[in-house]
């Protein structure tokens, strides 16, 4: 079932969620900012006394047209510029993730609630803000950005909210949701929703206990298509032409022109979980596990599949050379580019896996106990790619086009964790 649901009935129903306004939630951001004295007091716009390295993590908070970077760490939020200077410090309790809502502006923060806005200030002249605005969600997962929409999914309900990101900055500047369009699942399940550009909604089928494949909701919410083949479905993007691919522990599962179509791994088992796609090229990269007994989060080889000619290629790091998920992107040519646990990022052409060189970035590390524990991450945008170094609190940027650090943050107010660019 799917449903269009507007601002005014979200907001009436949830009595926990006050009318935000921008102006309140900006209170309750400089308090938090306040509170630590390594953020600068973006109130007044006077540096505070320097961090304990020494450095003034502060920085001229004037607006510019650069990107905003927004990292979790243990107790908060930060809000980083271009020039990688800490511009917002807001505190938060628990492991948080964050997400780019799709707009270049605000990023999404699981929060009990749901996923609540925060507004980086990106473009503009105000200053970054975790506003009231909040999407309702029974324990928020994934949030998928792909075209003008962005889905986000509920795993403690199943149920998929998604959205024109083109309308929120209009909507959280009064303290309200855009309007959404609800979808049920028949189940709760950890799973994950994509909406492709003629409005077909691609939701993954699930229990609690396991995940079998996904379906396809055309743009009234009637079923059109379904498959079942791809067990422990997870990890999700559209390649070129509108074409969505998701991992399965065998292999992918591509879906196009309304019908779906499995391509298998090289090994019996190989579980592809996360994917990185873009809208130029026809492949997906993403991470591959050939050994179901393994342990730990380290991998070691990436998986390249060609939505057009159904292949499925392995790329192999150098020996000794492990990446979790959080070390994965795409690079300047559509390229597969890999954090790797010495401290480099490693290029492969994506069509042939060939190695194409390396970048020296940070420091060697050690794969984390837990996937939510503090390890090194890495996002690309505009040709540059951020690498968080855990041990060092610190962020660097890396112009992918020179191979040069072109920029790093003094050291931060707390251990960097997960990361969002927009």
């Amino acid at each position: 079932m799917r449903m269009r649901i507007n601002t005014v009935s979200i907001m009436t129903r949830r009595t926990t969620l006050a009318p935000a306004v921008l102006l309140g939630a900006t209170a309750l951001f400089l308090t938090g900012c306040a509170s630590d004295p390594a953020a600068r007091d973006i109130a007044t716009g006077s540096a505070p006394a320097k961090a304990d390295t020494g450095a003034d993590t502060g920085a001229d908070t004037t607006a510019d047209t650069g990107p905003r970077i927004t990292l979790t760490y243990d107790g908060g939020l930060l809000v980083l510029d271009q020039d990688l200077h800490v511009v917002g410090d807001e505190p938060i309790d628990g492991f948080t993730r964050v997400n780019p809502a799709g707009d270049d502006r605000h990023v999404l923060v699981t929060v009990p609630e749901g996923f609540r806005v925060l507004d980086t200030a990106a473009g503009t002249t105000g200053q970054p803000a975790l506003t009231d605005v909040t999407f309702p969600a029974d324990t928020g997962g994934h949030a998928v950005v792909h075209g003008d929409r962005t889905a986000l999914f509920a795993d403690g309900s199943g149920d998929v909210t998604s959205f024109d990101h083109a309308d929120l900055a209009a909507s959280v500047a009064d303290g309200e949701l855009p309007d959404v369009d609800t979808t049920e699942s028949a189940a709760a399940h950890h799973g994950v929703a994509i909406e492709l550009e003629d409005g077909t909604l691609l939701t993954t089928i699930g229990t609690e206990e396991s995940r079998s494949g996904v379906r396809a909701l055309d743009a009234d919410g009637t079923e059109t298509a379904r498959s079942e083949v791809c067990p422990d479905v997870h990890g999700e993007g559209a390649v070129r032409g509108d074409v969505a691919v998701f991992g399965c522990t065998d292999g992918a599962l591509v879906y196009q022109d309304g019908t779906f179509t499995k391509i298998d791994a090289p090994t019996t088992y190989g579980r592809t979980g996360n994917l990185f796609t873009t809208d130029t090229s026809s492949i997906a990269l993403g991470d591959f596990n050939d050994d179901p007994d393994s342990e730990g989060y380290l991998l070691d080889q990436v998986a390249l599949i060609d939505a057009t000619s159904d292949e499925y290629r392995v790329a192999d790091l150098p020996d000794g050379v492990g990446f979790t998920f959080r070390g994965i992107a795409r690079g300047l040519d559509d390229e597969a580019l890999v954090l790797g646990s010495d401290g480099a990022l490693h290029r492969f052409d994506e069509e042939t896996g060939k190695p194409l060189g390396t970048i020296e970035v940070i420091d060697a590390w050690q794969g984390p106990a837990e996937w939510q524990d503090a390890h090194p991450a890495l996002k690309v945008l505009d040709g540059i790619a951020y690498v968080t170094d855990p041990a060092e609190r610190t962020v660097h940027a890396v112009d992918l086009a020179s191979g040069d650090v072109v920029a790093s943050s003094d050291r931060l107010p707390g251990v960097p964790n997960e990361i969002a660019v927009s």
